[in-house]
Parts: C-alpha cells; structure tokens; sequence
C-alpha cells in the first residue's frame, strides 16, 4: 500500500529548527517533545523561546530530556519555563549513585517532537545549535552534519503515541516516588491503554529500540535491508561500532557487487569509540568497501539509502549503546525522491567534506596506530560485555 504520510528531509539545525519552531508557533493544543541535549544557546534558544510562548498562550508543552545528556535546565530558563507553564521531566537523572551501573547507559538517545498529533519530528539532531562544540564550549566555522524528518499524515499516530506513553509511565513513576499511588496507577493504566506502533500498512515506519519489545527491530531492519542490496548502499554513523552480524551483512554485499561507502567521523568525540572503529576497517576495506572520513566538520548522522529506493533516518547509531542500551527512535521508508535527495545530500558530504581511507596507507599504519585501535577495541568489547548483552 501506498504511503499517505509526507516525509520532509531536513538537514541540520539550520533547516530542522525553523521547521520545528514554524509547527510549535502554530500549536492549539499539545506539544511534546523528547530529546537527548537540549543546550538552550545560539540558534536553540530560540527552540526554547517558542516553547516558552505557546505554554503561555494555554497549549500543554511537556519536555522529556535525558539525565545525562541534559538534566537540570539552565537558568534563567529553568524559572522562565516554570512561570510559562512548561512541564520539564528528566528520564533517569545521573547521579554519584548509580555513575558506575550498566543502567547510567541506557539513556534516552531518540529525538522526538509532535505537535497537536498533526506534525511530527523525527531524527539524529538534537537541541544543540550546530555550530557549538558542547565538549570545548566554543562555536564552529563549519556546521555538525546531521538529518531529521518532518512528518505529516498516518505515520503521526504511531509517534504520537510512543511519546505520549513514555510520558504517562514516568509520570506514574514520579507519582509512585511520592507514594501517590492512586495517581501512580491512573498514569500506569492510561500509559497501557496506548497502543503505540500499529502494525504498519503503509510504507513508511516508525522503528524503535528499548529494551523491552523493541530490543533489535532497528538493527534488524538495517539487516534485511542491506542483505537485499542490488547496486548501491550509503551509510552515514556517526559511532560506529556494529555487532557481527550486521558487519558481515556489509562485507557480503560489498563482495556481491554492490557498491557500499560508509561515511565516519574525522573529527572525533570520543577517543576510544573513533579508535574502535578504525580497528573494524581492515575488514572493510578488503572486502572492497569504501570508507570515508568526514573532515568538514563534525558527524553526527545516523542515516542510509540503499538503492536508492529504501532509506532511514533516525537517533540511533550502530554501536552498542544504540543497539543495546539507549531507547531509540528511527524512521524507515521507500520513498524514491525522499531516498534521491538523502543519496545526493551525502554524495555531496563525501565529495566535497570528506577524505578517502587508502587500503595501502591504512596497513601501513605505524604500531602505535595499530595499538590504539586494538586497545579501544577491546575496551569497548569489555564494555560490552559488563552490560550483559549478547552483540
């Protein structure tokens, strides 16, 4: 069945917050939001600004960030948001007592936003403005590369839903902490009564990872996808880090002749996941794929095309603590000219951002190299070995 939802490719924060600031401005009745960073500086202050207004004017505005990559608001938005009526949770607050359990990691990673049930948001971005580097607190000559959707039509429902249930169990949580219990369980019921993602009859999807239900349906999908490739498969992650069995679901499409190109970070995050993922390209790069190193600027994608017909866009990246931890959120569809536009955005990423990884130069590297990469590899298998998790 034909899809009867419109998908809007947005490309970073420069595109993603008029759009998202553009629906919130016109909200009569609810918007809930959900994201990992919600820095309120620079160009997302006035994220910030729009929310504040429409709480002001009567819509219900319920913000959900996670305690690690957020936490507390800053003030002076913390009192603004509180005067306007915005309603601020926090899922799973950091703290000293819990700093060294496998439960710190699984964190709230997805962007979400609807608004009103009639448009939704959906993707890798967060409420960082794509210029500041949060880690060094200094801004940017070149923009953070990253997608979301914009999302009209029957897909709303299933995004509506899945936020609006998180929303009433931790409400139920925060009720139960306080020993309110009557109020704990109204909470629970109307969460339960949710029935969030109806089977899919149409061609785009919502897709999830939690870790109860939902626990491998987004690596699952990329799976079945790139085992179906014919010609050509772009796969931008900004951590990349895959279990072996969607690592091998690349080495065998790229040794069956279709053209697969991955594009990772040049500028890195965080040392040992860069590191690890270099130890994976010897693999890679003998089975004939092409790997590229953005260099423009930070990566911070989650998103591929696969011939240009199936495409995803989304929160989660192919690293354990996407695909065994956090709670994510992804949208897969075939859609021809949505898929041509992502395929000809990361062409240009990669033609004109990014540098190629010479098969020779990467052997060649000193033993210092090497020993890096084997070392943040093994800590990051050991890491994934304390959760628990089969990977």
């Amino acid at each position: 069945m034909k899809s009867t939802s419109s998908l809007q490719l947005l490309r970073g924060s420069v595109e993603f917050f008029p759009a998202l600031i553009q629906a919130i401005n016109a909200a009569e009745h609810e918007v809930y939001l959900e994201t990992y960073i919600f820095d309120v500086r620079g160009a997302a202050q006035d994220v910030a600004q729009a929310l504040e207004n429409a709480a002001l004017r009567g819509v219900a505005v319920c913000v959900l960030v996670d305690g690690v990559g957020t936490g507390a608001i800053a003030e002076p938005w913390a009192e603004r948001f509180d005067l306007a009526g915005v309603v601020w949770r926090v899922y799973s607050p950091a703290s000293v007592l819990v700093s060294w359990q496998r439960n710190r990691w699984r964190r709230l990673h997805r962007k979400l936003c609807v608004v009103d049930a009639q448009i939704a948001f959906c993707g890798g971005i967060n409420l960082l403005d794509d210029f500041l580097d949060p880690h060094l607190n200094t801004w940017m000559q070149q923009p953070r590369l990253d997608y979301a959707l914009r999302i009209e039509g029957e897909l709303v429902a299933a995004i509506d839903d899945t936020v609006k249930q998180l929303w009433q169990r931790l409400q139920a949580l925060k009720a139960w902490q306080k020993q309110q219990l009557g109020s704990a369980l109204q909470s629970w019921f109307r969460a339960e009564q949710i029935h969030a993602l109806k089977p899919a009859r149409h061609q785009a999807q919502l897709v999830l990872r939690d870790n109860v239900r939902h626990r491998v349906q987004i690596e699952r999908a990329y799976r079945k996808a790139i085992g179906s490739a014919h010609h050509d498969i772009v796969l931008a992650c900004a951590f990349f880090f895959p279990g072996l069995r969607l690592l091998r679901a690349l080495v065998e499409a790229a040794k069956r002749g279709v053209r697969v190109r991955l594009l990772m970070q040049g500028h890195y995050e965080y040392w040992v996941s860069y590191r690890a993922t270099r130890q994976l390209y010897g693999q890679l790069l003998a089975a004939g794929v092409e790997i590229y190193e953005y260099q423009a600027s930070f990566l911070h994608a989650k998103v591929a095309v696969i011939d240009v017909h199936w495409l995803t866009v989304g929160s989660s990246n192919l690293d354990p603590l996407s695909l065994l931890l956090a709670r994510e959120a992804n949208i897969v569809t075939h859609d021809k000219s949505l898929a041509d536009s992502l395929h000809q955005s990361l062409s240009e990423a990669i033609e004109q951002g990014a540098v190629r990884v010479d098969p020779g130069k990467y052997l060649a590297r000193a033993w210092p190299e090497r020993l890096g990469d084997a070392l943040a590899s093994a800590l990051l298998r050991f890491g994934v070995f304390l959760t628990g998790q089969r990977y």
